[in-house]
């Protein structure tokens, strides 16, 4: 990654609370209230931070909780807009395409490990970090789909190849939602875009699993073992329920949420 390319984690003191301010929530699981789109949440404070960050799951945003804009909210502010310091409109507009941009990047920083698509995803993400460099006026001309497709094409690539002599059953956009998982072998699945919502996947075995857009929110994953699972992001880890003996990829951290490993005695 060249010096000048993107963090891929939110920094919200370098943001304006795009997040809290842009979209519109609507009461429900995931979010408490209703807000219009371009309404600040009631919970924002002053200095556009989040009053009840340490609180959001208990007092019902747990979509605030898992939400992760991969860096595209500083993009947004700091690069695109030069250091503002007000909320624009064209800054939302600005955000809606930087941030499936900074995801796809997030998922290149995994593929360009793969030994034979590793110098295919280098160059994809190069060409995408030109992208999320350019000034607002050219951001709405990008072609989100055509840079979705390409990538898609080059993941599934290198999930074919990281799945080789474990060939898992294809589950790709299947309905599990609540589903028993603990006696499948899911060891090499195609998960991608399966919904696994409150799915019981306790000491699962994910290796070499692909994960890719699967929605996990609420999947019980204590004791699983997630450590060699393929395209996970750190939202979909965020929004499941795991546990010191829960294993993670070496490049996503535990969220602060799970239970605490135990002290090494």
């Amino acid at each position: 990654m060249s010096a000048s390319a993107p963090a891929r984690s939110a920094d919200c003191a370098r943001c304006l609370a795009l997040c809290c301010v842009g979209p519109a929530f609507v009461a429900s699981a995931d979010f408490a209230l209703d807000k219009p789109a371009g309404v600040p949440c009631p919970h924002l404070r002053a200095d556009d931070l989040c009053g009840i960050h340490d609180r959001l799951r208990e007092r019902g945003f747990g979509g605030c909780a898992v939400f992760d804009c991969f860096g595209a909210g500083q993009q947004v502010v700091q690069v695109t807009f030069g250091g503002a310091r007000r909320r624009t409109t064209a800054m939302f507009d600005a955000l809606e395409v930087l941030r499936p941009l900074h995801e796809v990047l997030a998922l290149l920083d995994e593929a360009v490990a793969s030994p034979g698509h590793g110098a295919a995803a280098a160059d994809l993400r190069t060409r995408v970090e030109a992208l999320v460099s350019l000034d607002a006026g050219a951001l709405v001309d990008v072609d989100l789909a055509a840079v979705r497709g390409e990538a898609g094409a080059l993941f599934d690539a290198v999930v074919v190849e990281a799945r080789t002599g474990r060939r898992g059953p294809d589950l790709r956009g299947a309905d599990l939602v609540g589903a028993d998982l603990r006696r499948r072998d899911l060891r090499g699945a195609r998960l991608r875009s399966a919904l696994l919502v409150g799915a019981d996947l306790r000491g699962v075995d994910l290796d070499r699993a692909e994960l890719l857009g699967a929605d996990l929110r609420g999947a019980d994953v204590r004791g699983a073992h997630l450590a060699g699972a393929l395209l996970l992001t750190a939202p979909q880890l965020a929004a499941t329920r795991g546990d010191h003996a829960t294993t993670v990829p070496a490049h996503l951290a535990r969220p602060d949420h799970w239970a605490p490993v135990p002290p090494a005695r």
